[in-house]
C-alpha cells in the first residue's frame, strides 16, 4: 500500500520521480505528491488528489519543479479522507494550504505504513505549540522529528533515532532537513524499502519495479535502521546512531519485465507469463529427475521429523494454501492446517513444537503474515517462507527460504505469482513424500514427469480464451456468481471466485458443493451463474449432482473439467475444457481459464483491471 520514491544525483529530480511512481500505481492510491529542492532553497511541495495524471499535469511532467533532490509519494487513505490536503508530503511548519508551492519548513517528509499512537503523539506536540493542518498520522510524525530536532539540536541521527524509538506502529519514513541540501534521510520499521545506487547517484523506492530502470544495485534496510543518502552514497545507522556496513544486492528482473510487452493490461501480460513462471520455480530446484531442495536449506532428517503443517498466508496466497492441503495430506500422509494469517496471529490455539510453518506472500512484505511468521519464530518452530522477492522482510526473517521465480508482478490480481507458488508447494510435497519414505521411487519419477508437463499444458489451456471472452461479455452484468467444487476444485473455486470479484466488482462466492444444501442453494433464482469445477474423478459426479441441483432451480450452469469428459455438456449450458494431468497437479491448469473469465468481465464492464478499487498490492499495514 502506498508507494514511496526518492531521488538525489545530477539530474533534475522530479521527472524521475513520477516515472518512479507511475511503476508504483499498481499498489493502490488516492493521491500523490512531490516535494524537490533545488540546492539551499526551500522544498517545493505539489500534492494533487486523485491519479497520478493530476499530478504530472500539475507539475508539467515535473518540468516545473526545479531541483536535483526530491520525495514522493502515492497515498493509500488510512488516517483522514482521501484529499490534497492529506496527501504527503507533509511538512513540520504551520502550513495551512493545500496546494502547492515553496514551503518554509525545518522537516518535509513521506511515510508509508501506520503510527498507532499518533493520537497520543498529537497530544503532546499541541502542547508544544504545534499545529495540525491534516487529519494524517503522518504529518504527527514528521513534526515530531521537527521536535526532537529543534529541543536536542543534535542533527538529523539523534533527531530520527528519538523518533524511532517514540513511535509504535510501521513506517517507511523519507525525509528531507531544509539545514541539511543535498541529502535525503529515511527509516524503517516493518514496512518496505531500498536503496538503489547508479553512477553517481542514489534512488529510493518502497518496491522494485520504481527504480529497476536506473540501477539493479540496491541496499536493503534492515528494520529499525535509518540512513542518510547522498549522490551515489548511502550510510546507515542503528538506534544507537552507530554506522552499520551493507552490502548491495543484485536485482535479476529484467526492466523490461516491468513493461506492458504489447499487452492492454498488465494482468494479461502476467496470465500468459505464467508457463514461464511455473517453469522457472520448477526449474529452480528440479535438477537431473530429481528435486534438490539444498536452496531452501532444509535437511532430510528435518522433513522426516515434522509432525504437522501449518500454511499461514492471506488472499490468494491462502488459496495456494488450500490447494496445497489436499496434495500434501494425500501423498505425504501428514495432518496440514491452512490459517489466515490475520487470524493465526491472534489466536490462542497450541502449536506442535514439531511442526512446519510455511508462510506464502509474493511481495514478503504482507504485514499480517509477516507478523504471523514473527510468532512462530516466538515459539521456537521452523518457519519457511514461499515467497518471490529476494531480500524482502519475510525472506530475511524465515529459517528457510523457497524463492519463487515468477519476476515482478504489477497488476493488483496476482496471477503469475500464484501459479508459482502454488508449483513450489507441489515440488515440496513430492520430496517430502519420497523422503519420509510414503511414495516409491517410480511414484517419485512420475510425478516429477508431471510437474515438468504444466508448462506446456498451461500454454494450452491459455489457447480457449476466445470463447472465455465470449461467455465473459455474455455474463458481465450478472449480480451473483457461485463456483462450487469439491477437494481440489474447491480450493480453485476460491481463486477464481475471488478473481471475478476483485476485478469486476461482481459478488461471488465459492464454496464446497456439498455444502450448498446447508443454506447457499436459496439464493439461486432464475439466470444466477453457477461455476462448477470438475476436475478429480472421484468427485465428479456428485459435484455434477449438486450442479443440477441449482440448475432446476433456474440456475446457468458453467462446468470447468479436462479433454475427454464431453459428456458434461448434456448436464452444463457452457463448458470449458483443460489438459489432462494428474488430478493433484491439475489446479494449475484449472485456475487458467477462471483468471481469463475475471479478467475479461472487467474489460467487459469497461473498469480499471490492473488497478481495482479500494485494493493494493502489498498489504502492508493490518
Amino acid at each position: 500500500m502506498c508507494g514511496i520514491v526518492g531521488f538525489i544525483g545530477k539530474r533534475q529530480a522530479a521527472p524521475i520521480l513520477l516515472d518512479g511512481l507511475s511503476k508504483l500505481e499498481y499498489r493502490g492510491y488516492d493521491s500523490a505528491g512531490l516535494a524537490v529542492r533545488d540546492g539551499e532553497e526551500l522544498a517545493q511541495v505539489v500534492k494533487a488528489k486523485g491519479r497520478l495524471s493530476n499530478l504530472i499535469e500539475k507539475t508539467d511532467g515535473g518540468k516545473a519543479l526545479k531541483g536535483t533532490c526530491g520525495i514522493g509519494h502515492t497515498r493509500w487513505a488510512t488516517h483522514g479522507e482521501p484529499s490534497q490536503t492529506n496527501a504527503h508530503p507533509h511538512v513540520s511548519g504551520n502550513c495551512t494550504r493545500s496546494g502547492s508551492g515553496t514551503v518554509e519548513s525545518e522537516v518535509v517528509g513521506v511515510h508509508n505504513g501506520i503510527i498507532e499512537n499518533y493520537t497520543e503523539l498529537k497530544e503532546k506536540l499541541l502542547k508544544h505549540g504545534y499545529t495540525f493542518y491534516s487529519q494524517t498520522d503522518t504529518e504527527v510524525v514528521i513534526k515530531l522529528v521537527d521536535y526532537y530536532y529543534k529541543k536536542y539540536n543534535l542533527g538529523p541521527i539523534d533527531a530520527i533515532a528519538k523518533t524511532m524509538v517514540r513511535v509504535r506502529g510501521s513506517y517507511a519514513l523519507e525525509l528531507m532537513f531544509r539545514d541539511y541540501p543535498g541529502e535525503i534521510w529515511v527509516a524503517r520499521k516493518d514496512s518496505p524499502m531500498i536503496i538503489g545506487i547508479a553512477d553517481g547517484e542514489t534512488y529510493v523506492a518502497s518496491d522494485v519495479p520504481a527504480i529497476l530502470k536506473y540501477t539493479r544495485n540496491v541496499y536493503y534496510i534492515g528494520n529499525l535502521e535509518f540512513a542518510r543518502l547522498v549522490p551515489g552514497e548511502a550510510h546507515f545507522y542503528d538506534l544507537n546512531g552507530d554506522e552499520i556496513e551493507k552490502q548491495t544486492t543484485e536485482i535479476k528482473w529484467d526492466a523490461e519485465a516491468a513493461e506492458k510487452g504489447g499487452f492492454e493490461h498488465f494482468m494479461m501480460k502476467e496470465i500468459h507469463e505464467q508457463p514461464k513462471a511455473v517453469q522457472d520455480t520448477l526449474n529452480s530446484v528440479i535438477k537431473d529427475g530429481a528435486i534438490d531442495l539444498s536452496s531452501v536449506e532444509i535437511t532430510e532428517d528435518e522433513i522426516k521429523n515434522f509432525e504437522q503443517i501449518y500454511i499461514v498466508a492471506c488472499g490468494s496466497a491462502w488459496h495456494v494454501g488450500m490447494a496445497a492441503q489436499y496434495v500434501l495430506e494425500d501423498i505425504v500422509d501428514i495432518p496440514v492446517r491452512v490459517e489466515l494469517a490475520s487470524e493465526f496471529r491472534y489466536r490462542k490455539m497450541p502449536l506442535n513444537q514439531k511442526a512446519l510453518v510455511i508462510v506464502v506472500s509474493q511481495s514478503g512484505e504482507t504485514a499480517d503474515t509477516l507478523a504471523a511468521l514473527r510468532l512462530a519464530k516466538e515459539k521456537g518452530i521452523i518457519t519457511m517462507a514461499i515467497v518471490n522477492v529476494v531480500g524482502s522482510s519475510i525472506a530475511r526473517e524465515a529459517d528457510k527460504v523457497f524463492y519463487t521465480l515468477a519476476g515482478p508482478e504489477i497488476s493488483v490480481a496476482t496471477t503469475k505469482a500464484y501459479s508459482a507458488q502454488l508449483a513450489a508447494m507441489y515440488c515440496l510435497a513430492v520430496q517430502f513424500a519420497k523422503v519420509r519414505g510414503k511414495i516409491t521411487e517410480e511414484q517419485y519419477s512420475y510425478y516429477i514427469s508431471e510437474l515438468l508437463t504444466l508448462p506446456e499444458k498451461m500454454q494450452k489451456a491459455l489457447e480457449d480464451k476466445e470463447r472465455i471472452q465470449w461467455f465473459a461479455a455474455k455474463y458481465a452484468n450478472s449480480h451473483d456468481v457461485f463456483f462450487v467444487g469439491r477437494g481440489i476444485d474447491y480450493a480453485v473455486g476460491l481463486e477464481g471466485s475471488l478473481k471475478l470479484k476483485e476485478i469486476s466488482y461482481i459478488h461471488s462466492e465459492a464454496y464446497a458443493a456439498g455444502e450448498l444444501k446447508h443454506g447457499t442453494i436459496s439464493l439461486i433464482e432464475q439466470g444466477t451463474l453457477v461455476i462448477g469445477v470438475l476436475t478429480q474423478n472421484e468427485l465428479y459426479e456428485k459435484t455434477i449432482s449438486n450442479m443440477l441441483e441449482c440448475k432446476s432451480r433456474g440456475a446457468y450452469l458453467m462446468g470447468l473439467t479436462t479433454y475427454g469428459k464431453y459428456e458434461i455438456e448434456d448436464q452444463v449450458n457452457f463448458t470449458v475444457y483443460v489438459p489432462k494431468m494428474d488430478e493433484h497437479f491439475i489446479g494449475s491448469l484449472a485456475v487458467i481459464p477462471l483468471q481469463l473469465l475475471g479478467y475479461y468481465v472487467s474489460v467487459a464492464k469497461g473498469l480499471d483491471v490492473d488497478k481495482p478499487r479500494n485494493l493494493a498490492k502489498s498489504v502492508t499495514v493490518e
